[in-house]
């Protein structure tokens, strides 16, 4: 990693940092539309030019501005009902129960991979600022099942929420992300956000992906990267579906440059606040293939499950 990029990359973490401890001095009113208006016009300039950048340094230098408006804007008090629903390259995620919203981003490398950003912002009721900086983690983080923070971050862009409330326990949500990877293959993730002691807490220990076999904290998909993969919320038969991803030859199990779909759906289903693996999901209508962020992920509907 280079100086520039590290220079940059603290710039984000401490901008963001900082922004976490201040307090609003204005409040939200049809007349701070404006200035909230002006203030997406120029984030959303910013985030075209981050991306059509030519290079790492191009790239980084205008995240970093980006950061330092997406700051500036999100001081003002109650800035967390604004939508900046005009950044089509940042996913905003909002919890049904207005408690915290997630924000969510990438930048591409020269290198062929890819850093992910984000910021958790909690609802709060005077509408003072509070948030939660989103540190990528993905470089240092050699076990894809560790529970992580939101220093140690197994960023993605998130595009899809599901709440979950269970017999009415600590409600925790499941999040549908894209994560680009390489040169030569692409993932996508099933990741699960809680809050402990007011705290962010990435990965739970609900996912049974095998019978009878250990549960897992997130669960990560792997597949070539000229491929597509749909994984998304299906209501009509209440689960997460995503393709079957298998080796074009057998003989190269296990190296996921050569994985794509084989045509056949799995899903996993809420079942007593864990999520259970079902295989071959008969679906009635194959769902819309709006996957990855080269076919930019979406914003979906969200759902809140109940345990009986």
């Amino acid at each position: 990693m280079n100086k520039t990029f590290k220079r940059i990359s603290l710039l984000f973490f401490c901008s963001f940092c900082m922004l976490g401890k201040l307090s609003a001095q204005h409040t939200f009113s049809i007349n701070n539309k404006p200035k909230f208006d002006a203030y997406q016009d120029s984030l959303q300039v910013l985030s075209e030019e981050m991306f059509a950048a030519k290079d790492n340094l191009g790239r980084f230098e205008k995240n970093a501005q980006f950061v330092k408006q997406l700051v500036t804007a999100l001081k003002i008090n109650s800035s967390f009902n604004y939508g900046f629903d005009s950044l089509k390259r940042v996913s905003i995620l909002k919890s049904p129960d207005n408690s915290f919203r997630i924000i969510t981003w990438f930048l591409s490398t020269d290198e062929g991979t890819y850093r992910y950003y984000g910021a958790i912002q909690m609802g709060t009721v005077d509408g003072s600022l509070k948030l939660h900086p989103l540190t990528d983690g993905t470089a240092t983080l050699t076990d894809a099942n560790v529970i992580t923070s939101n220093k140690n971050w197994f960023g993605a862009r998130y595009y899809e929420m599901v709440p979950v409330i269970v017999n009415g326990k600590q409600p925790y949500w499941i999040f549908l992300g894209w994560k680009g990877n390489d040169q030569k293959t692409t993932k996508k993730i099933i990741d699960v956000l809680s809050f402990e002691k007011g705290e962010p807490v990435f990965g739970r220990n609900i996912f049974q992906t095998v019978k009878n076999g250990p549960l897992k904290n997130r669960v990560v998909f792997e597949y070539n990267k000229l491929n597509s993969m749909t994984l998304t919320v299906d209501k009509k038969v209440n689960m997460i579906v995503f393709d079957h991803l298998s080796p074009y030859d057998p003989k190269m199990t296990g190296n996921f440059e050569f994985y794509g779909t084989d045509l056949t759906f799995d899903g996993y289903k809420l079942t007593w606040g864990k999520l259970t693996l079902v295989e071959d999901v008969e679906l009635k209508n194959d769902p819309s293939p709006n996957d990855d962020f080269y076919g930019k992920p979406v914003k979906a509907s969200t759902i809140i499950t109940k345990g009986n």
